[in-house]
């Protein structure tokens, strides 16, 4: 994110108490449009009571013999797949955007380019803390045990939040690359499915061939499952993972925000 801002504030005319202003004028625009149209949040509501009772009750016996066993192993490594669903969904909103021609109105704005994409983080911050409460309040009465602690649950969510935030620059990238906003989410696709069922949020990795293995120990999602997994039980590893997951967010930030922000510079 400071990326953008430092790429952006190039502009002599704009400056950093500007850009502030303008990412909260936006933030504030992107939520009365959520308001205004509550739909458009149904994923992040529904999304986590749906992803829990069907791989709890479908999936929980098989894995690990009973589902409260598997609602301590499997909800945790959620946390990270919930952000990754809505974080890649942006770029599909920021394509349409360019199509209808809202994009075209900000360009006739004496704004920061920047502003215009940390706002949408900004917002999506909002919708990704809307849905883990959602996630964890509705596992709770499942029977998620919190042994950690209310502050190793807290650190865990904001792992999981500054993940998802990184890969929206990869989403907002894909929006602005792509033609269609369908592409988008095809792509978007391609991207989430392999991330999430190579890794171990939803089974043991002991399991799986030697290949496979070899793929979820390099893939961001294992480490912050079992980062947030550690931090809710209460028991495990957790500085590696945590500091894999925060290499991976610093770098995943430090290539792809300059990239969409001087992606979103040519296309207004």
């Amino acid at each position: 994110m400071s990326a953008a801002i430092a790429y952006d504030s190039a502009d002599p005319r704009i400056g950093p108490r500007a850009h502030l202003r303008h990412v909260g004028a936006l933030t504030r625009r992107n939520l009365m449009r959520i308001k205004a149209d509550p739909e458009s949040i149904l994923d992040a509501v529904l999304v986590p009571i749906i992803f829990t009772l069907l791989f709890v009750y479908v999936f929980g016996g098989a894995v690990s013999g009973d589902q409260h066993t598997y609602i301590q192993y499997m909800v945790p490594g959620l946390l990270g797949t919930t952000g990754l669903n809505l974080a890649m969904a942006v770029g599909t909103g920021l394509n349409s955007d360019f199509q209808t021609g809202v994009m075209d109105r900000f360009r006739t704005l004496p704004i920061g380019r920047a502003s215009v994409l940390l706002s949408k983080i900004a917002a999506e911050t909002c919708r990704g803390l809307l849905s883990f409460t959602i996630l964890i309040g509705f596992s709770m009465i499942l029977g998620l045990e919190i042994d950690g602690g209310f502050a190793a649950l807290l650190a865990a969510v904001g792992l999981s939040l500054l993940f998802g935030m990184s890969v929206v620059w990869i989403s907002m990238l894909l929006g602005m690359s792509l033609r269609s906003a369908q592409a988008v989410q095809g792509v978007s696709m391609l991207v989430i499915m392999p991330l999430q069922f190579g890794s171990s949020i939803f089974a043991p990795t002991s399991s799986m061939p030697g290949w496979l293995q070899a793929f979820t120990r390099v893939n961001p999602l294992s480490n912050l499952a079992d980062a947030c997994r550690a931090l809710i039980n209460g028991h495990g590893a957790v500085a590696h993972p945590v500091g894999i997951v925060l290499i991976w967010a610093v770098a995943i930030t430090a290539v792809t925000a300059p990239l969409a922000v001087a992606r979103f510079r040519k296309r207004t």
